[in-house]
């Protein structure tokens, strides 16, 4: 992605190679800030160090920013990935991927491999919640005001677009109210409830299910009772998950909805607008932030009719229910938000490294000190992009791989 006219013309000096410790070395020289730093990208002169004009030298300082934090973003991403799929894979006997790919590869082969055991008239039904996502909106305020000077403001002039505002209130909460462990419901439950409930179930009811007597067995109706799986409606123990308050209660937990005070640690399920910023600050923040959203649990249910193969049947729901919330929490939670932070880095990467080859002064020379320092870190946030979109596709496939024929049903 770096063979572009701007560096074919550079590798046309006579040069030496040179081999830094931190990779950041290229033919013509060595880049004399620590690119792979971002601290020490913030605070370099690029203007000064690169011999390009301040507008220039600060398109340049966004880039290597973004540049960075989208790596960081595509190894996070990988990591969870790997992790859940491997999961997959060693709780269905095959061995672990080395990376996200290799790892989704080898779960969706064994799990073929499992349904072929339990036949070709099998039903596999996936019951799962799909997870709320939310990302730091005063993670962005910091993180805006430190790469672009004209942001101004804190947290209030982040904006949340495209969904709901979350975080601790010291007050009344108006709305839903993810629950500390340990704390009681004053409301209604829709999560999982420990103890004796009344309400409609989507799981086992230990009671009674539409007032007949129910031991364990599934019910999809109203339980008076103990449900294992989710709920709606009185809990009277602990309630796992979204509790809708009361009017005017308090919420010892994440507050979903309006606070009678200001709230605290504030998150935005949607789309995080930080104050008015350049492009590169932008996507770099998008990035950095991308990579710590709290994402609500994933509860993940699954059903198999017409096994021929108890024991694979019993191995294939114990890998699936332990296994593919991960999976679920990238494909579903997270897919549009990372979809859309590595469209908008690649655009930036592309416009900086073109404006660096405009703004390029010096000749030949001055040309492979931009290259030295931008080179690496840009041809590592293409490779980031593209590994962040590839590991979204594959989270997607898992999950369709999970069920036999894409059945899977959501948000029951």
């Amino acid at each position: 992605m770096i063979s572009m006219p701007f560096f074919a013309a550079m590798l046309a000096a006579p040069v030496l190679v040179n081999c830094g410790k931190l990779g950041n070395m290229v033919p013509g020289g060595k880049c004399d800030v620590d690119v792979a730093n971002i601290d020490a990208i913030a605070k370099a002169d690029w203007a000064a160090t690169l011999k390009v004009d301040a507008k220039i030298g600060a398109q340049i300082k966004g880039g290597l920013q973004a540049a960075l934090n989208l790596k960081n973003l595509a190894a996070e991403i990988d990591g969870q990935l790997k992790v859940a799929c491997n999961g997959l894979a060693k709780d269905l006997g095959a061995p672990e991927g080395k990376d996200a790919q290799e790892a989704g590869k080898g779960a969706m082969k064994v799990m073929g491999e499992v349904k072929a055991k339990m036949g070709a008239n099998i039903k596999i039904a996936l019951d799962f919640q799909p997870p709320k996502c939310s990302a730091s909106m005063s993670a962005m305020a910091d993180c805006s005001g430190k790469c672009d000077v004209q942001a101004t403001g804190g947290k209030a002039e982040v904006k949340c677009e495209g969904g709901e505002i979350s975080g601790t209130c010291d007050a009344k909460c108006e709305g839903s109210c993810e629950l500390e462990a340990g704390a009681k419901c004053e409301g209604e439950c829709g999560g999982s409830c420990g103890a004796e409930m009344k309400g409609t179930c989507n799981g086992t009811c230990d009671g009674k299910c539409d007032g007949k007597d129910s031991k364990g067995a599934e019910c999809k109706g109203t339980c008076e009772g103990k449900c294992s799986g989710e709920i709606k409606g009185e809990c009277k123990g602990e309630c796992k998950g979204g509790c809708q308050l009361k009017a005017g209660g308090s919420c010892k937990g994440s507050c979903s909805g309006k606070c009678s005070v200001e709230m605290k640690a504030p998150k935005c399920s949607g789309k995080l607008e930080p104050p008015k910023v350049s492009a590169e600050c932008k996507a770099s923040c998008d990035a950095q932030v991308s990579g710590k959203v709290e994402c609500t649990p994933v509860r993940v249910g699954v059903k198999v009719e017409g096994s021929a193969d108890a024991s694979a049947q019993a191995k294939f729901e114990g890998a699936i229910k332990n296994n593919l919330g991960g999976v679920i929490k990238i494909a579903v939670g997270m897919k549009d938000r990372l979809e859309g932070v590595a469209a908008s880095g690649k655009a930036v990467i592309d416009g900086v490294q073109a404006a660096a080859k405009a703004g390029a002064k010096g000749g030949a020379q001055g040309a492979l000190k931009i290259t030295a320092c931008i080179a690496a870190p840009f041809s590592a946030a293409f490779d980031a992009v593209a590994s962040v979109k590839a590991n979204v596709n594959v989270s997607v496939d898992v999950k369709a791989s999970a069920s036999a024929s894409g059945s899977a049903k959501a948000g029951g």
